[in-house]
């Protein structure tokens, strides 16, 4: 269901991001690509795909460009099937001043590098970025338009199944249950999708990024990538050193965390999101009693602190109902409840309505005593659609890793590092459970080391109280460069170039386009979380 052989045919419509491609602009084929690290050269040079970019098929995309185009799916057989990769541009503004494209990948693992750009590739660079540059999204393969690793027959399946387990455990007979009932779904993505989760590395996808890099005429890369895409950036630098032009990564995945080492903890518990975020709902919650009650309705109940650990504490044993304004009735647990906390962490601008949220949870007198739903089998035969699935995700994250620990482990060192980051380090540690049946299915893996060989300045980014990506580890990754430069932003939420500081934001601008960047530099974000009104600063 994933391989089409050679030669390459052009690429199918996608459900998911309704693609339309029509008209052929793309630039010709060459045949100048980089063979894999440590391999013999291919017999045949890997020919250059070409992108034929026509018209996004949605009034409101009218200002960008979508394509698809084939990339091989196996670098050790460049010339055997091949996989579809989607991709959309959004031209430069300014084409007499245009220096190449800017390709971005938004993390995840498993984010929609198309969506991210047609969402946000208007508002979140400067004007003298969108000026100079066109910018690219792609999905990496096995993501979304691009031959998504699928778990269900459909996405309809997949939510039903996913909505019927919590998102972690939390009582000894639940570890049990989740132990027992959770790797069905990471089974369900192998028994359909194996061969796709086989070539799924970053690593390969670094090297689908050489090939677009390529196709659109750009002799060396200019790259922006946030979380995952930070990992993406470091194994796309140790793969071709020599085609770096700029590298912008912010929000760091530390790769040796990442690959890890024989006997380690699980990949996500390696990641510290636990205590990140731990660490991180302490300001928001400092944050609201500084602000008071006349801008958070949560320090209305009385200190936040005591509110929502009391709320919290009661939600592990009595669910409550609320009713929303614009929508059905939702069901709050405390698994319910610590997930969206840890998500609603890396974006700080929503904390006013999440404040109010919670404290709608906190006085909600419904209480709801209706019994767990049953969990439905979930593997099912092949077949079925391509749709955006957790399975890229699951892809993504298992096969370019290293586990020290087995499934019996996981109720220990999620106690473990509940203890280090309360609620947030039990529910992150249970995520990596899946990587017990995913593992390292790929054998063109990239897993160190680490020492890069660069010969330009890379920017790297940190914030302070970043929940997903600690800020603790970015000076490490920025270590592993000949020439980093390490901005901060002195704030809170995940990714600091994004939306949150125009400081940050004009000082990315000046590395993309200058390639210009001072060590230690930092800034503090446009508006403090319940702040009256916004303001900007520079250090």
């Amino acid at each position: 269901m994933m391989s089409r052989p050679h030669p390459v045919r052009p690429g199918r419509r996608t459900t998911a991001l309704a693609l339309s491609i029509a008209t052929v602009l793309g630039l010709a084929s060459t045949t100048n690509a980089t063979p894999l690290p440590g391999a013999p050269p291919a017999k045949r040079p890997i020919p250059v795909p070409t992108i034929d970019w026509t018209s996004c098929d949605k009034p409101e995309l009218a200002d960008f460009q979508c394509a698809t185009t084939e990339v091989p799916t196996d670098y050790d057989k460049p010339h055997g099937a091949t996989t579809t990769i989607a991709l959309t541009r959004l031209p430069a503004t300014d084409p007499h001043q245009r220096i190449g494209s800017l390709f971005t990948n938004p993390g995840g693992p498993g984010g929609s590098g198309v969506e991210f750009v047609q969402g946000a590739g208007k508002t979140a660079y400067d004007p003298s970025v969108r000026a100079h540059f066109d910018i690219i999204g792609f999905d990496p393969r096995g993501v979304a338009g691009s031959d998504p690793v699928t778990c269900f027959a459909n996405a309809k399946d997949e939510a039903a199944a996913m909505d019927k387990l919590p998102a972690f455990p939390v009582t000894p007979k639940q570890e049990k249950q989740y132990l027992r009932e959770l790797p069905k779904i990471p089974q369900g993505c192998l028994q359909r999708s194996r061969e796709r989760i086989q070539h799924a590395s970053t690593a390969n996808v670094a090297r689908d990024m050489d090939l677009l890099r390529q196709a659109v005429g750009d002799k060396k890369l200019t790259y922006a990538g946030y979380s995952y895409g930070t990992f993406l950036g470091a194994t796309y630098a140790k793969l071709f050193p020599r085609n770096v032009r700029a590298l912008m990564l912010d929000g760091t995945v530390e790769p040796e965390n990442r690959t890890g080492k024989k006997g380690d903890r699980s990949v996500v518990t390696r990641s510290g999101q636990g205590w990140a975020t731990s660490r991180a709902f302490n300001e928001f919650l400092r944050l609201c009693g500084k602000a008071g009650p006349e801008r958070c309705a949560l320090a209305k109940l009385g200190d936040p602190r005591q509110v929502t650990e009391r709320m919290l504490q009661n939600l592990k044993s009595h669910p409550v109902t609320i009713d929303p304004p614009d929508g059905p009735p939702i069901e709050v647990t405390y698994p319910y409840a610590v997930k969206t906390l840890f998500e609603a962490m890396s974006t700080p601008r929503t904390w006013t309505i999440l404040a109010q949220t919670l404290a709608t949870v906190a006085t909600t007198g419904k209480v709801d005593h209706r019994p767990a739903p049953k969990v439905t089998k979930y593997l099912r035969g092949k077949g079925g659609e391509d749709y955006a699935s957790i399975g890229g995700t699951l892809a993504n994250l298992c096969v370019d890793t290293r586990n020290g620990v087995r499934p019996e482990d996981f109720p220990a060192e999620a106690a473990a590092e509940d203890a280090k980051g309360p609620h947030f380090g039990r529910y992150r540690a249970w995520q990596g459970l899946s990587c017990m049946v995913i593992h390292n299915e790929d054998d063109d893996v990239y897993m160190g080391g680490w020492k890069q060989t660069v010969d330009v300045p890379v920017m790297v980014v940190g914030t302070r109280f970043d929940p997903a990506t600690p800020y603790e580890f970015t000076r490490p990754f920025a270590d592993h460069f000949p020439d980093a430069r390490v901005a901060t932003l002195e704030g809170w939420g995940h990714a600091g170039t994004l939306l949150q500081s125009t400081c940050m934001n004009v000082l990315a601008a000046r590395y993309l386009v200058e390639l210009k960047a001072t060590d230690g530099a930092s800034c503090r974000p446009d508006a403090e979380p319940f702040a009256a009104a916004p303001g900007a600063t520079r250090r």
